[in-house]
């Protein structure tokens, strides 16, 4: 499979860290312990009525998906700090954005929350309806993207600068 620039997660080296050592608890520590609280759970009797027992497997349940989807952000990861972005009036992956979207003037990270975890902005990915409409365009640039709701929205950039966390 050929890795385009829209798989791409922009991460910084703290926050590459940060997922990595989660990843490490719950690939290792974080299975034995769920493991044991099954076999403890297993050991209490009846599967059908057992509350703890289920309560583990749906634990379970949530930490694979969670590990499955910090594999893949890490695997996608692109490492890099403020100072790697290119900041030549266009927006990048790590920038924070201000644009005018639908009338209202909008300050947001163009990112990922895994990034942005030291930050009050709002975070849109570069897949996502908006991400995807400003990603590539220069500061002054007027395009538009269709909301979840269906309705077109305009957006205007005004300025693009790198995230500083």
């Amino acid at each position: 499979m050929s890795e385009t620039s829209t798989n791409v997660t922009w991460l910084t080296q703290e926050a590459y860290d940060r997922l990595k050592a989660e990843l490490d608890h719950l690939t290792g520590e974080g299975r034995l312990e769920l493991a044991r609280k099954i076999e403890a759970a297993r050991e209490e009797g009846d599967l059908k009525e057992n509350g703890g027992y289920h309560a583990a497997k749906d634990e379970q349940g949530k930490q694979e998906s969670r590990i499955r989807q910090l594999e893949q952000m890490l695997e996608e990861a692109q490492i890099g700090s403020p100072d790697d972005v290119v900041v030549d009036g266009t927006v990048h992956a790590g920038m924070v954005i201000t644009a005018t979207v639908g009338g209202r003037e909008e300050r947001f990270l163009l990112g990922s929350r895994e990034m942005a975890s030291t930050t009050d902005l709002d975070v849109f990915s570069e897949r996502s309806p908006l991400g995807a409409a400003v990603l590539g365009k220069k500061v002054g640039a007027s395009t538009r993207f269709t909301a979840p709701n269906g309705k077109e929205v305009a957006v205007k950039v005004t300025a693009a600068e790198p995230f500083t966390g």
